[in-house]
């Protein structure tokens, strides 16, 4: 029975993905130009212009993450201890 739900578990899944992407591919879709409106000629070369400011330097990311699972860590090992020390041990009469 327990191998049953988890292959329904997954179908369900896999079924609620699927369907979220039908849903959403509409949004990314590229518009087609509307019928009579003259479209730009194959040779008509266009100016780009990429302007980056700001942004976070990978070493920073690198830091915040690194530092991110230390502190989990630690918080893991303090509720494990804490987890433990409530625990009623079995008398040993």
């Amino acid at each position: 029975m327990n191998t049953i739900r988890r292959i329904g578990a997954a179908v369900a899944t896999l079924a609620g993905a699927v369907l979220a992407l039908a849903v959403a591919s509409p949004a990314f879709a590229r518009p087609w130009p509307p019928p009579g409106v003259p479209t730009a000629p194959a040779d008509t070369q266009t100016t780009v212009r990429v302007i980056t400011t700001g942004g976070m330097p990978g070493w920073q990311i690198a830091l915040i993450a690194a530092a991110a699972a230390l502190i989990a860590a630690a918080l893991a090992v303090l509720l494990d201890h804490a987890w433990t020390a409530r625990r009623t041990h079995a008398s040993t009469a």
